[in-house]
């Protein structure tokens, strides 16, 4: 099993590259979840927790992608130059993100009643937006950002 990962981790095909990138989202998308949850659960308004929660979970894709999934394309690039880069594609990704997580809330209340409003919604936002964010800073991470 350790080899199975080993060479999954140091394949530079790009579905491996893709897979890794998935991987990462899964992961930041969980702890974008749960710190939005944690905040909604201490009485801060849906669209504040969200945009903290974004920011934390761009912060930790940042670490993930640059050691896991991009460690094959870097280059002697100084870490704030990369930084810099990586807040700055995953600004319009996270504008993507925010704007779908807004458009599943604003739909999803009148459907859905009181408790799906408050629990299931925006779960729902941040995977969907996390979705259509992912596909954008994919392509863009890999070109600008992690480029070799």
């Amino acid at each position: 099993m350790i080899q199975l990962f080993a060479k999954f981790h140091h394949s530079k095909g790009g579905w491996a590259t893709f897979a890794r990138f998935a991987f990462v989202g899964v992961t930041i998308s969980t702890i974008d979840a749960g710190i939005l949850y944690l905040l909604l659960t201490a009485g801060i308004d849906p669209y504040l927790g969200r945009f903290v929660s974004l920011g934390a979970s761009m912060s930790a894709g940042y670490l993930l992608n640059r050691y896991f999934t991009f460690h094959h394309l870097e280059t002697a690039r100084a870490l704030w130059h990369s930084l810099v880069r990586h807040y700055s594609v995953h600004a319009v990704g996270a504008a993507i993100n925010i704007g779908v997580f807004s458009v599943v809330l604003v739909f999803g209340q009148p459907m859905g009643g009181e408790i799906v409003t408050a629990t299931i919604l925006p779960l729902l936002g941040v995977w969907i937006g996390g979705l259509a964010g992912m596909c954008f800073n994919f392509f863009f991470s890999k070109k600008l950002v992690y480029d070799n």
